[in-house]
């Protein structure tokens, strides 16, 4: 079977965030392909396009926040996520985005993996939050 052959291999969604760099670095906040969502590493960043304040938990909370908006705007929801990889540059501080992780995914209780990496893009970003998610093909 070929990609031309799958059903939804011409529906693609796109949803921007309107930031600046996703037409300059070429990608979206999220991409609905058919059923599948696949949501960009986020970051915890304000409306203001500043890096959140009050540390790695807070900053885990509002990447949650706007994933949540990117699969909504998809028609998907937090419940459609099946595996999710966070990128912490703290390994020792995990509990602080596993804590902001099981309050959002505690039912759902998609695959996840945390690992630990050196950086991200500002040394103020303490954690990036990636997501996938399948959608019942009626929505």
């Amino acid at each position: 079977m070929t990609n031309e052959s799958l059903p939804w291999s011409s529906d693609r969604q796109r949803v921007s965030s309107g930031a600046p760099w996703e037409p300059r670095y070429g990608y979206a906040r999220a991409v609905r392909v058919g059923p599948f969502v696949h949501v960009s590493g986020t970051t915890g960043v304000g409306a203001d396009g500043k890096v959140v304040e009050g540390g790695m938990y807070a900053q885990a909370r509002r990447a949650l926040d706007i994933i949540e908006g990117a699969l909504r705007e998809t028609g998907a929801t937090l419940a459609d996520v099946v595996r999710t990889r966070a990128y912490v540059t703290d390994v020792s501080r995990f509990d602080e985005v596993a804590r902001a992780h099981g309050e959002r995914f505690g039912d759902v209780r998609p695959a996840a993996t945390l690992v630990e990496v050196t950086a991200l893009v500002d040394p103020l970003m303490l954690v990036e939050i990636e997501a996938d998610a399948i959608v019942d093909a009626s929505r």
